[in-house]
Parts: C-alpha cells; sequence; structure tokens
C-alpha cells in the first residue's frame, strides 16, 4: 500500500505482510549511486529468498528496520513526496550482500590477498567485489577487480597528446616567475 510516495519494504524490496514472501519488488529505490548494481544484487537476494535458501527475519524485525531507515531518512532528507525511497550505493549494497552471504570480508582478505583488500577498500565499489566469495561467487572477479582502472581510462586514451617538455608548466608562468624573482632581488639591493 502507498501513502503519501512511501512504500513500507524490508531493504527496499520484500512486503513485510507476505509469509511467505512471494513477492519482491526491484528497483523501488531512489539510489544515490548507479541502480542497476542494486536491482542485479536485490535479484540475486529475492532468487534465494524464493528458493528458500535464504529467509526473511520477523515482521516486527522487518518493521523495526523500516521505521530505522524512515528516520535516518527525515534526518537526511527534507520531508517532500520526492526524498520517501531514499538509499545510499555503498550501505544498500553492503545490507544486500550480508544477507546473500557475499560481502567481502575485508579481514579475510586482507590476510590471503593484501594487494586485493586494498583495491577493494580503497577503489571504486563496483559488483565485481560481490562476486569474491559466496553464492553466485565468479572466478573472473579478482581480475576484473585488478583491471578495473584500466577499462575505466581506456577510453579517455582515443588520440595521441604529444609529450610536453614543460613538465606542465606553460612558459608564460616560467617567465612571470623569472620576471617576480628579478624584481625581487632589484627591491632587495634597493
Amino acid at each position: 500500500k502507498v501513502e503519501n510516495n512511501q512504500v513500507s519494504l524490508y531493504k527496499y524490496v520484500f512486503p513485510t505482510q507476505l509469509n511467505p514472501p512471494t513477492l519482491s519488488i526491484i528497483g523501488l529505490v531512489q539510489q544515490v549511486g548507479a541502480l542497476m548494481p542494486i536491482s542485479e544484487m536485490q535479484c540475486r537476494w529475492a532468487t534465494r529468498v524464493f528458493k528458500g535458501v535464504a529467509k526473511l527475519p520477523s515482521q516486527e524485525a522487518m518493521l523495526d528496520d523500516i521505521r530505522q531507515k524512515k528516520d535516518d531518512m527525515s534526518k537526511r532528507y527534507y520531508n517532500t513526496l520526492r526524498h520517501t525511497m531514499q538509499g545510499e550505493y555503498l550501505p544498500v549494497m553492503d545490507e544486500i550482500a550480508e544477507q546473500i552471504g557475499v560481502k567481502p570480508n575485508l579481514s579475510c582478505l586482507l590476510l590471503s590477498d593484501p594487494r586485493l583488500a586494498l583495491k577493494v577498500y580503497t577503489g571504486p565499489c563496483t559488483p565485481y567485489q560481490y562476486r569474491l566469495s559466496g553464492p553466485g561467487a565468479w572466478k573472473g572477479a579478482k581480475e576484473a577487480i585488478d583491471t578495473q582502472w584500466d577499462r575505466i581510462t581506456y577510453p579517455t586514451k582515443t588520440r595521441p597528446v604529444p609529450e610536453d617538455s614543460t613538465n606542465g608548466i606553460p612558459k608564460i608562468l616560467k617567465l612571470m616567475i623569472v620576471l617576480v624573482l628579478i624584481i625581487a632581488i632589484i627591491w632587495k639591493l634597493l
């Protein structure tokens, strides 16, 4: 039921009144960030719930979570019809990933592959990191994380740019620095 543009969905996916859960709403979140990876994560979770592999908490626990999210939203956003289903990319992805069992464990990663752990922690949060382990793990996820910056920068290098021998400082700026130094020396001598 929608009232004042408000929808009560557990983790923006499941209606709380259905037991057993037979319906999931995918992509109904006003995302600050990319929506498609969140929709994929919601689908992964929904299929596990429908198969009976993952369980939802009690209705009361789900309602408490919804109330907490609405409370957090009211502190962060104005009370308007537009800000009723706001979600931040990383917290939403991590919450659902925890439900599925695919959230990267940085402690374990740090011990097993410190370089990968650093890339997961400091690099862009791409869906690859949720394919490193757990259900739906992908053997190519580590390589995809290792090479993601190459794929990001490659399209920006479509034409050769000649090397600049001035090390990035334009000649006019060098000339101005020299003039300022000469004036400072003359000023000091007077």
